[in-house]
C-alpha cells in the first residue's frame, strides 16, 4: 500500500473539493430547489444537498480510494471503521438557511485518522469564506491566520447556541449575568466564528453529529480554542455511532469557566 498523503496534501484536496461544492450549490441557491423532509425527523434535504454529496463522494473517492466515507446524505457503511483515514462530510450545513435563500450555509469537509481530525475546511460559497486547518498547522480564513477572542468569563460573553441552552436549569446559580445568546444557521460556521474571535463560545446541549462538527473542531483547536463535548470530554470521531454528547467550544479560560457553571444532566437544548 502506498504511503498516506500528508495532512497538508489532504487539506489542499479538501479545499479544492469545497470550492467545487460551492460551484454546485450556487447553481441551486435562490432557484427554488426541490426540498423535502427526511425520515425520522432528521430535518430537510434538497436536491442541492444530494448533488453536492454525489460530486464530493466521486471526487474525493477517486483521489483517495482507500479512505472511508461518512456523510450526512449517504447511508452509513461500517467499512469506514476499518479505514486508516475517513472523510467526514456535511455537503450543506445549514440546509434550512439554504432553502430560505440566506448566505449562512456552508460545506464542512474533514479527514479523520484514527479518531482525530487531521485536516478540515468549512467553506461558505456565497461570501467566499474558506476556513481551514491541518494537524500541526495554523487555522486560517482565506489564507490569513485567525485566533479567538480574549474572553475569560461567562459574564458578558457572546455565545452561539439555541434558545433552550439559556434556560436557568442548565446553570449553577442561574444564567451568568449579561451573557448574550447569538445564533447562526450552520454549526460548522458557528465554530469558525468563535475560532476567528467574532464570538466567544459555541454551545450545544443536544447530541451533535460528527459531520456537523468534525471540520470546525480542528479549525477551532488550531486557532487556540478548547473543544469538548458538553461534559468537557475530548471529542472522538469516526465512531460506530457518529454522535458527540453535545459541544462546548471557547478560548481556554472561558471554556473552563463555562464548564464549571453548566449543570451536566439538566436536559438538552
Amino acid at each position: 500500500m502506498p504511503p498516506l498523503a500528508t495532512p497538508a496534501d489532504d487539506l489542499a484536496l479538501l479545499s479544492r473539493a469545497a470550492r467545487e461544492a460551492g460551484d454546485i450549490a450556487r447553481r441551486f441557491w435562490r432557484q427554488e430547489p426541490r426540498a423535502w423532509d427526511k425520515d425520522g425527523g432528521a430535518g430537510p434535504v434538497t436536491e442541492a444537498d444530494l448533488a453536492v454529496n454525489i460530486h464530493l463522494q466521486q471526487m474525493l473517492g477517486a483521489a483517495r480510494p482507500s479512505y472511508g466515507w461518512l456523510s450526512e446524505e449517504t447511508p452509513d457503511e461500517p467499512a469506514r471503521l476499518d479505514a486508516a483515514r475517513t472523510f467526514v462530510v456535511d455537503p450543506i450545513d445549514g440546509t434550512r438557511a439554504f432553502i430560505d435563500g440566506q448566505e449562512g450555509f456552508s460545506h464542512a469537509l474533514a479527514v479523520v485518522e484514527g479518531d482525530q481530525v487531521i485536516a478540515g475546511v468549512v467553506y461558505l460559497p456565497i461570501p467566499d469564506l474558506m476556513y481551514a486547518a491541518r494537524a500541526g498547522g495554523p487555522a486560517t480564513l482565506n489564507g490569513a491566520v485567525i485566533a479567538p477572542s480574549a474572553a475569560t468569563a461567562p459574564d458578558g460573553a457572546s455565545v452561539l447556541t439555541g434558545k433552550a441552552s439559556f434556560a436557568p436549569v442548565h446553570w449553577r446559580g442561574g444564567l451568568p449575568p449579561e451573557m448574550r445568546r447569538m445564533f447562526r444557521p450552520s454549526i460548522a460556521w458557528r465554530m469558525c466564528l468563535v475560532a476567528e474571535g467574532q464570538f466567544d463560545a459555541v454551545m450545544a446541549l443536544r447530541a451533535s453529529w460528527e459531520w456537523d462538527i468534525a471540520a470546525g473542531s480542528l479549525i477551532a483547536e488550531r486557532a487556540g480554542c478548547v473543544v469538548s463535548d458538553r461534559r468537557g470530554r475530548a471529542l472522538r470521531f469516526n465512531q460506530p455511532q457518529p454522535l458527540a454528547d453535545g459541544l462546548l467550544l471557547a478560548p481556554p479560560a472561558l471554556h473552563a469557566a463555562l464548564l464549571a457553571r453548566l449543570v451536566p444532566n439538566a436536559g438538552e437544548d
